[in-house]
């Protein structure tokens, strides 16, 4: 799939030992013309765990992406209706996000962001388990 020009939401939960696999794949997609739109669910914005301190991950985050990381339900809500995502990622995407998504249970700014991304019903969305 062709990257370059695309608006590309990419959300990360609470999968935290893949987190090291998961942000070099901003990078390459930014490398590759994209936009990211970063996006962290509560828990993997706030969580220190044995793989990293939440602060790290954000700062490498924000640096990478040059963009304040979405990480709340109201600013994750507007991604459908002002369009701004071409494409949303989620990755890693832990076994609670998915079942949540299926069920339509939207109670985190990742799945905020999921949802109100297929609204606009054009789009795609991406869930990766590592």
């Amino acid at each position: 799939m062709e990257v370059k020009d695309k608006k590309i939401g990419f959300a990360l939960t609470g999968s935290f030992c893949t987190f090291k696999k998961t942000i070099p794949k901003m990078k390459e997609l930014i490398q590759k013309g994209a936009e990211i739109l970063p996006i962290m669910s509560y828990n993997s914005y706030s969580m220190d765990t044995k793989f990293g301190k939440a602060k790290d991950f954000i700062e490498e985050i924000e640096n990478i992406t040059g963009k304040n990381i979405i990480h709340t339900i109201e600013d994750a809500e507007p991604i459908g209706p002002k369009r701004l995502t071409d494409i949303m990622i989620i990755a890693p995407c832990s076994g609670n996000t998915m079942s949540k998504l299926a069920c339509d249970i939207i109670d985190t700014p990742a799945l905020m962001a999921a949802k109100s991304h297929l609204r606009n019903r054009l789009t795609t969305c991406y869930c990766t388990i590592y």
